[in-house]
């Protein structure tokens, strides 16, 4: 299994996921929004658009990391991850 991770190693909740998933020997790339402007316009598209950022966007709040599946699905919710 693979995992995109959209984050920063700036965030702790990106590099307790990041730690969990390498934990769990799962394959990860990692889109560095702090350091890459490409991962940050990628990121961007996904917080500007869907769903699952809307009450993120209210509160003023980042939501990372972002967790993308293989098969497309994304979440916040590193355990939610096998």
């Amino acid at each position: 299994m693979k995992v995109t991770v959209i984050g920063s190693h700036l965030c702790k909740d990106t590099v307790d996921a990041l730690e969990i998933l390498k934990d769990k020997k799962i394959e990860i790339e990692f889109l560095n929004i702090s350091e890459d402007l490409t991962s940050l316009k990628k990121y961007l598209s996904y917080r500007e658009t869907e769903d699952m950022y809307e009450e993120i966007r209210k509160s003023g709040k980042i939501g990372i990391p972002l967790l993308i599946l293989e098969d497309g699905t994304k979440t916040f919710d590193v355990d939610k991850i096998y």
